[in-house]
């Protein structure tokens, strides 16, 4: 028992002893720290003072970090303003829509071309049996389109579109909304009545943009033939330069009586959702190639073309991926001239600073301090050049955007990209002469004049 005791009571100090130790211990760490911190603000603050103390060749080593940054931010910028314009355009349909044509809608080459020219017409018939035999089809609907002029008093208005349609979900269906009036009833339409929804730019060309309300029940000359407003639609803007305001809705049989039904026309499948999309495909396909005595299995064309508003976007996506390319070249590029640019100055600096660096050796700085100072210095004026770079960049993107009227997305992850990037280069282009820095003699240095 007293054994026991007795170790115990030897025992017992080493925790206090411990933990005294480990608090020295920590403390010397956080002093540590502290100092390194210390150090590191003290060597920014002489980057910082050295960089204003030679302002010309400062601005001038910034020029090429800052024109690499600005172009990569502004078009970057740009594109996804695009990008997100272009979306909303082409998904105005929502994923719930796929279309049945004659032709596709893109055309790469004049032989497919002259080969969908030999189809067979897309017919209100085949419109009709879809509507029927489709099951999982929501709303089937027609269009046709043709240019026309249009004419109200002496004012005219040239190469507006005509759209033919049916039925009155098809406003829904093209994602467009009235503004003013109404759209026409089931019986109007079936009957064949000159009417009309028109776009907004058809009130700006032939009314000088009067106010909606102020045009309905008035009427307008289409191909010599006379047309009541019913409804003004809700602006839309326009898309590469295109307005997609300047159309004129009638219905689907007022167009057959005016231009016939010769023509090819387009029929507009919708499903109650996304999920019920390919089921609905492969039933109009089928519905489709029976009519056109396809047989199954058969890989030639099938006479017909099936489309989504994804084939728009997938166009989009391939030319827009290719100006990325090239705008991150042309950046390269010009980060890889800043960079070299910096390593001159920096070199001349290393050379001009030659006897303060043998000062500081001799009063006891390191290779490490000097290397440090230096670099710190390359990474200073890079991530300023980076910094006014990003501003410059949006400041393009939002001049640009406003002048062709897409929408200013900033992404704060580019910015970040950009300041990091330009410092990665500071760090590659400071480090050999931040080395050659840290390499000299102090004795050497001390002589130098």
């Amino acid at each position: 028992m007293d054994r026991r005791a007795h170790d115990v009571t030897h025992a017992a100090p080493a925790a206090p002893v411990a933990l005294a130790r480990r608090g020295v211990g920590t403390t010397a760490f956080r002093s540590v720290s502290r100092l390194r911190i210390a150090a590191l603000w003290e060597a920014f603050l002489v980057a910082v003072g050295s960089l204003r103390s030679n302002k010309l060749r400062t601005a001038l080593t910034l020029v090429g970090i800052v024109v690499g940054v600005a172009a990569v931010i502004a078009v970057v910028t740009i594109i996804q303003g695009l990008d997100n314009k272009v979306a909303t355009t082409f998904s105005s349909q929502g994923s719930t829509v796929f279309t049945i044509s004659k032709r596709p809608q893109i055309i790469k080459s004049r032989e497919d071309f002259v080969k969908f020219n030999k189809r067979k017409d897309v017919t209100h018939e085949d419109a009709d049996a879809i509507a029927r035999l489709c099951t999982s089809c929501w709303r089937v609907g027609v269009a046709a389109n043709v240019l026309q002029t249009a004419k109200h008093g002496d004012q005219k208005f040239e190469n507006v579109r005509v759209r033919g349609i049916t039925p009155q979900t098809m406003f829904d269906v093209d994602g467009v909304t009235i503004d003013a009036g109404r759209i026409w009833t089931e019986s109007e339409g079936a009957s064949g009545r000159p009417i009309c929804v028109v776009g907004s730019d058809v009130l700006a060309n032939l009314f000088g943009g009067a106010a909606a309300d102020r045009v309905i029940g008035q009427e307008i000359s289409i191909a010599g033939r006379p047309h009541q407003i019913l409804g003004v639609l809700e602006p839309l803007g326009s898309i590469f330069g295109a307005s997609r305001d300047s159309v004129i809705y009638i219905p689907y049989s007022t167009y057959q009586k005016a231009y016939g039904a010769r023509d090819s026309i387009v029929v507009f499948i919708q499903v109650p959702t996304a999920g019920q999309l390919e089921a609905a495909e492969d039933q109009v396909r089928t519905i489709m190639r029976n009519r056109r005595g396809k047989i199954f299995g058969d890989d030639a064309d099938p006479g017909f073309a099936l489309e989504t508003q994804d084939v728009f976007l997938d166009l989009y996506g391939k030319a827009t991926s290719n100006i990325y390319i090239v705008t991150i070249g042309v950046a390269a590029i010009s980060l890889i001239v800043g960079g070299i640019v910096v390593m001159n100055i920096m070199l001349v600096s290393v050379t001009e600073r030659t006897k303060e660096i043998g000062i500081r050796k001799a009063l006891g700085a390191r290779r490490k301090d000097i290397l440090t100072q230096f670099l710190i210095e390359a990474v200073a004026v890079t991530a300023i050049g980076g910094a006014i770079g990003v501003f410059t960049g949006f400041g393009l993107a939002y001049v640009i955007s406003a002048l062709i009227g897409f929408p200013l997305l900033i992404n704060l992850l580019s910015a970040v990209l950009g300041v990091g990037v330009s410092s990665v280069v500071g760090i590659i282009s400071g480090l050999w002469p931040a080395w050659r820095a840290a390499k000299l003699d102090p004795i050497e240095a001390l002589r130098s004049e």
